[in-house]
């Protein structure tokens, strides 16, 4: 698993590294979205990469990699909304931001770090496609939670799909990226 922990804290200095110079060109204008609206951006990064994915012409320059990373980004932005509500102006400056960020990247690790644990890190035999698809579950429970006005009977929050969609993102970055050494 030391492998895994080292991965991982790769993929998120490029993450974090995109966030925070998006936080330099945009300020935190991203702050006055409703919840609903991360999630709707989550699932059109996620669509698109199924779409890649199952078809084989693409007519924009652009592959899963790029929106694997923002469905890091933008899950780390819904953790960060559910903690601190949402605004009616940008408020947080990028330093804030840069630290919000690393709180709950920090959190997502370490909740990543017991699931490997437990489970034996089968991910690692697991499809890209695979993950993508769990990705979309996770999404679909997250509107169906939104839509329930965060209502569950039996099931996780709404923070542990995002947290759990964060880490699938990972790990098919890292997958992506074996694959190109291999």
């Amino acid at each position: 698993m030391q492998d895994t922990s080292q991965q991982y804290d790769a993929i998120v200095t490029t993450c974090r590294e995109l966030y925070s110079n998006k936080m330099k060109d945009y300020g935190s204008a991203w702050r006055i979205l409703r919840l609903p609206s991360l999630t709707d951006q989550i699932f059109i990064k996620a669509q698109r990469i199924r779409s890649l994915q199952e078809n084989e012409i693409r007519k924009v320059d652009e592959g899963e990699r790029s929106e694997f990373i923002g469905i890091v980004n933008y899950s780390i932005m819904a953790l960060i909304q559910l903690e601190k509500g949402v605004v009616d102006q940008p408020d947080i400056d990028v330093e804030e931001a840069v630290a919000l960020y690393d709180k709950h990247i920090g959190i997502t690790k370490e909740l990543m770090m017991k699931k490997n644990h437990d489970y034996g890190e089968a991910w690692r035999d697991m499809r890209i496609s695979s993950l993508t698809d769990l990705i979309l579950q996770k999404l679909l429970r997250v509107k169906q939670i939104e839509d329930n006005k965060g209502k569950t009977l039996v099931s996780e929050g709404i923070d542990a799909n995002y947290q759990d969609m964060i880490n699938y993102a990972i790990f098919a970055l890292i997958k992506m990226g074996e694959a190109e050494i291999a």
